[in-house]
């Protein structure tokens, strides 16, 4: 009997040391899956994109819209945003060039010319200046020329669902498709998204001058803005000019008509107008997508690009032009002078920050929001660079 118990009491150790050995290969397994799975959470935090976001730019799909409004001196900023937009995509990007007559030609001639691994990322369309005929003349002169034809963009783009417009003075430090992803973060009433005007009240113009209304607390800047432009064809607005709701096509000349009076900055003004009283169809993204003088002028004050970079830089004040904000004009220089086919760590990251060192503005000062996410950039465009001509071997 003694046997026999001796027996049972082996095997049952036997089995408690089996089961405990499997379960211990599967916690080993399910930790494995787990720190798999954080590992790529992580790097989308560390670039700040989220996993759909980083889904957008590897995932072939349809080129994304840029659009742009250029008149006057505008041609070559112009062709320096664009080069910008170009240098640091992954996708294929499609331009929307509206322009004076005269400048029809600069552009072409100039992207023609560019080397043809940048040139097949991009296809362009370049369109004339074109306002309602009865009102042309009162529209292209409000605030700055032609700048008021963004807001025709719904109406003369027809066939395009989405598209980003920037002003002539902005600059992409990150790839395009990461701010285009902000239209995958859409809910079913927002119709566009823009970041604020000012982050610090007590500097803020719309809080302290605006005869107008405008959005929340400080409005927002056009200067970049990603819209649904069906969303926008579609929705009826609300406003303060008829007892009903109005489609986007008869909402601007009323609303021109009621406050052309009272507004300082334009087309802007209008758009702070209408999502003053449409407050759910605007997203309201953060100021390092549209990082002005602003920001850093008084001091920093713009805190999600000291914590993540600024994505896209906006030099409005003519800083790319002037001795004011070095900092600013030395970003614009680094890419206009940068050749395409050059390396990117040398010909235009490092005399960058070479350059910055010897800022001491406010804005020299937060020399690091500048380069922070360029650097990322130049690092992933170097190693496109370096496997394109691998494969030319």
């Amino acid at each position: 009997m003694r046997r026999y118990l001796r027996v049972l009491f082996v095997c049952t150790l036997l089995v408690f040391c089996s089961l405990l050995y499997i379960f211990n290969q599967l916690v080993s397994s399910l930790e494995r899956a787990d720190h798999r799975e954080r590992a790529p959470r992580t790097r989308a935090a560390d670039t700040g994109l989220s996993e759909r976001a980083q889904d957008d730019r590897s995932a072939p799909r349809d080129p994304l819209e840029l659009a742009v409004v250029a008149c006057g001196s505008r041609l070559e900023e112009t062709l320096v945003m664009l080069k910008s937009a170009v240098l640091f995509s992954q996708r294929c990007l499609r331009f929307h060039i509206f322009a004076e007559d005269d400048l029809h030609a600069g552009f072409k001639q100039e992207l023609e010319s560019w080397p043809q691994r940048f040139r097949s990322k991009f296809s362009y369309s370049v369109y004339p200046i074109s306002f309602p005929s009865d009102n042309a003349r009162e529209w292209k002169r409000l605030f700055k020329p032609c700048a008021s034809q963004r807001l025709f963009l719904p109406l003369i783009l027809k066939q395009v669902d989405s598209v980003l417009y920037v002003d002539t003075d902005v600059l992409f430090l990150r790839p395009l498709e990461d701010v285009w992803s902000f239209l995958s973060r859409f809910n079913s009433s927002q119709v566009a998204a823009m970041a604020p005007e000012h982050e610090e009240p007590r500097i803020g113009w719309y809080n302290r001058f605006a005869r107008h209304p405008y959005y929340g607390k400080t409005g927002v800047n056009s200067g970049v803005m990603l819209m649904n432009m069906t969303r926008i064809r579609d929705k009826h607005f609300k406003n303060d000019l008829a007892a009903v709701d109005l489609k986007w096509a008869d909402l601007l000349m009323p609303l021109l008509h009621k406050y052309k009076l009272n507004i300082t900055w334009g087309d802007q003004d209008l758009l702070n107008i209408i999502f003053h009283h449409n407050p759910e169809s605007l997203l309201l993204i953060e100021c390092h997508w549209n990082y002005r003088p602003d920001h850093c002028i008084y001091g920093s004050n713009c805190i999600s690009a000291e914590q993540n970079g600024v994505y896209i830089l906006h030099g409005n004040r003519g800083v790319y032009h002037d001795d004011k904000q070095p900092a600013f004009r030395a970003v614009y220089d680094a890419i206009k002078q940068f050749p395409l086919d050059e390396d990117p760590v040398r010909g235009l990251l490092l005399p960058l920050e070479e350059k910055l060192k010897s800022d001491h503005t406010y804005c020299g000062r937060s020399r690091l929001v500048f380069t922070r996410r360029l650097r990322e950039s130049v690092t992933e465009l170097q190693k496109d660079q370096d496997r394109s001509r691998r494969a030319e071997v």
